[in-house]
């Protein structure tokens, strides 16, 4: 009977843990909120017409709890956020690697540029202040990203210090720069050819100047101070061309910044767990070896 009293109180506890507790990110109040916003929109898995970025957070689990998170920015082209497919199911990958695993709503279209920057480098602020909390390590705080989240990811592993991410007040006084970066089948560049023309409108408008095309080319924002990045992209993928991570990798390799980079032949775009996609169904292990390589995970 005691054993099994144990048991019982062991699957509570897991199935407790499992349970996602969601927090604002903006609790003081949302920078340059809009009036008038009117309600989220969802859609299936769908989440679009962002006012009130929060994270939903995913416990790492008990048995392999390792001091690392990761903060999750779903895809969507900046018009939409693909919150199942590459947010609660990154998540649980990651809980159940031992990392403690935060999928962003950030803002989208609507807003346009800064303000998904601004969210994510909050995000990364908001976690790093609270590490505590949440049983992990301050330097051990990375960011994944799918196509536009890939772009919000490497836009957070590059512009981390950049006035425009900034919003005021005492949370800015850390540190926003990321740990690592994992990017899937990621937007990168804002220039033709490669460009994936509808996430550049949705954040940057039809028309946006040259200055702010040079900026957000994230290729061209790379530093020695970018952190160590997976990239993970498909040959066949007609949405977002492969060129994306490879310019992204040639700017890391020319910083002399940790990289790795797998382009599948088969996976199209947003293949995010599916299976049937030939060698790229096991990407999820080729990422198991890089986080365990960097120890990142036990």
């Amino acid at each position: 009977m005691r054993s099994w009293i144990l048991a019982m109180l062991f699957l509570a506890a897991n199935s407790a843990l499992a349970q996602t507790s969601v927090i604002p990110v903006w609790p003081e109040g949302v920078p340059n909120a809009r009036a008038h916003a009117g309600p989220e929109r969802v859609d299936g898995e769908r989440i679009s017409n962002v006012s009130e970025p929060t994270l939903a957070v995913y416990p790492a689990a008990l048995d392999r709890q390792s001091g690392t998170a990761v903060i999750i920015c779903p895809g969507g082209g900046y018009q939409f956020l693909s919150n199942t497919r590459e947010g609660q199911q990154y998540a649980q990958w990651l809980s159940g690697l031992g990392i403690t695993a935060f999928v962003l709503k950030y803002r989208l279209a609507d807003y346009g540029h800064p303000a998904p920057l601004q969210d994510v480098l909050r995000a990364i602020r908001l976690v790093r202040s609270q590490a505590a909390k949440y049983g992990i390590a301050p330097d051990r705080i990375g960011v994944m990203g799918s196509s536009a989240g890939g772009h919000l990811a490497a836009s957070a592993s590059t512009l981390f210090n950049h006035p425009a991410g900034r919003a005021g007040g005492e949370l800015d006084a850390v540190s926003a720069r990321p740990d690592f970066a994992i990017l899937m089948y990621p937007v990168i560049t804002m220039e033709a050819p490669a460009v994936h023309a509808g996430s550049r409108d949705a954040l940057l408008g039809a028309k946006p100047s040259a200055a702010m095309v040079q900026l957000m080319s994230v290729e061209k924002q790379v530093s020695a101070a970018t952190p160590p990045t997976l990239l993970i992209h498909s040959q066949d993928d007609g949405l977002v061309p492969a060129d994306n991570s490879i310019l992204y990798f040639q700017a890391l390799t020319r910083a002399k910044v940790p990289a790795e980079m797998f382009i599948f032949e088969h996976g199209g775009h947003g293949m995010a767990m599916r299976t049937g996609n030939g060698t790229a169904t096991n990407w999820t292990r080729r990422a198991e070896e890089w986080l365990r390589d960097r120890k990142l995970i036990p």
